[in-house]
Order: C-alpha cells, then sequence, then structure tokens
C-alpha cells in the first residue's frame, strides 16, 4: 500500500508517542485519524481490559484498518470534525494527523466533551515551520502560467500553527490542566523515500485541483524541484518537519 510505505517516518513518531503514556491496560481511548490502523492495533494489545476505536475519513484507509480488528479493538469511518461523544474515552490520542483539521478549538471543544473526568488528550501534528521546502516548491509550480487557474481558489488544507498560537486555542477550552511544546523531527530521506512521501499524501490536495491531463506534468515537475532543492551533500534529501505536541487532562 503507498501509503503504508510512505508513512515510516510517521510510525516512529507514534510509537515514541505511545512509548511515553503510561497505560493501565484498562483505557478506553480514541484514535484520531488512525489511518491504516497499525498504531491503533498497538494501542489495543497495551489496553487487553480496555477497548479502543480508531476513526478516520478516508473509506481506503478504514477497509484496511478493519482487517486488523479484534476483540477490543474497532474501526469507523468518521470524520474528525464529526465527532460526538460524551464521557466515553480515557483518552484521546492522534499521530500526524490533526494538521488536516482547520478549526481546531471544534476539535479540542469535542474532545474535552468526549473525554470522562481525569481523561487525557496526547496529540502530535504538524506544527509552525513543518515541510519549507515542499511549500515553497508547490506554491511556485502551481504560480506557473500552465497551472496558474487551477489554484486562484485554492483554500489551504493544512493547519499548522506556532507553540504560543495552539496555547492559545487549548486554553480556551477548560482542560484541567495542559502542556504545548515544539518538537524538531527534521529528516533525512533516499530519493525513493522522499518520492513515495510527496506522492502520498502531500500532492493529493494539489493533484485534486489539477484537470487530468496536468496531473503528471504538475506532479513531475513538484517532484524534479524537490529533488533538486533538497538534495544534500551526502547524497541524501531534507525536508523540515516541525512537531506540535499536547498533552491535556480534562
Amino acid at each position: 500500500m503507498e501509503y503504508r510505505a510512505a508513512s515510516r517516518h510517521q510510525k516512529e513518531w507514534g510509537n515514541r508517542l505511545i512509548d511515553d503514556i503510561a497505560l493501565r491496560s484498562n483505557e478506553r481511548i480514541i484514535d484520531l485519524g488512525c489511518g491504516d490502523g497499525i498504531l491503533t492495533r498497538r494501542l489495543a494489545d497495551l489496553v487487553p481490559n480496555g477497548s479502543v476505536l480508531g476513526i478516520d475519513s478516508s473509506p481506503s484507509m478504514i477497509a484496511t484498518a478493519k482487517k486488523l480488528e479484534c476483540g477490543n479493538l474497532r474501526f469507523e469511518r468518521l470524520d474528525i470534525n464529526d465527532i460526538d461523544f460524551s464521557d466515553v474515552f480515557d483518552l484521546a490520542f492522534s499521530n500526524a494527523a490533526l494538521h488536516w483539521v482547520k478549526d481546531h478549538e471544534r476539535l479540542l471543544s469535542n474532545v474535552h466533551r468526549a473525554l470522562v473526568k481525569g481523561g487525557k488528550v496526547r496529540f502530535n501534528f504538524a506544527g509552525d515551520g513543518n515541510c519549507m521546502n515542499f511549500f515553497a516548491v508547490g506554491r511556485e509550480i502551481a504560480a506557473l502560467p500552465r497551472y496558474k487557474a487551477y489554484f486562484n481558489n485554492m483554500i489551504w488544507p493544512w493547519f499548522m500553527p506556532s507553540v504560543r498560537d495552539y496555547e492559545a486555542i487549548v486554553r480556551l477550552i477548560g482542560f484541567a490542566n495542559y502542556r504545548v511544546w515544539a518538537e524538531n523531527a527534521d529528516r533525512h530521506f533516499t530519493e525513493d523515500e522522499l518520492v513515495r512521501w510527496i506522492d502520498q499524501p502531500s500532492l493529493v490536495p494539489f493533484l485534486a485541483l489539477v484537470d487530468e491531463p496536468d496531473k503528471k506534468p504538475f506532479r513531475d515537475a513538484v517532484v524534479a524541484s524537490m529533488i533538486n532543492r533538497t538534495m544534500t551533500a551526502d547524497g541524501m534529501y531534507f525536508e523540515t518537519f516541525r512537531r506540535i505536541n499536547l498533552l491535556a487532562v480534562k
């Protein structure tokens, strides 16, 4: 699966995130933006006396994830913006997904309501300074005469705040306590890894706006420019990955 091949670094971040959570074995957990379910399955293994629900808006992701369902683990196709639970979960977990959610005041309000008293939030997602090379190249290619008209009304699909800006949002929601902090996760790729990551998922929002005859030329132009821009002296390819972390308690 293309996503699984391109998301190795995201799985690494997620496993470190899980390692830092002290689970008792009986928590009820919701995984927001569960993707292919690999990390969600690990959470379920760590709470044999609890339960885990993984949600994602992608039909293909949920179809893949459902193959991992077992006694205390289930998956549901559900947009994060539409979660509507009250006093159900002990932990709301999310790794490398919430930069696709634009309204975090709404998100955090819904999550706060979904947690039991004393329930925890543990999020990691892209923050200010993330993917600086890719975004520069994407804007540059999108501004070329051949493609410019496709992007005249483009709504930027990502939300990548600074720590200060995110703290301001979290403060409004009313958690008993919280901590927001930044993380530098810059990465060097092989050329093959870089191209897979560009194709899935980075280019998807751009290509959705481009007519079929221009999709491949646009994609190829972005890939070529990224290879040229990010190559380092050792033959690897560099991209910035800056993360926002949230730990909060209701």
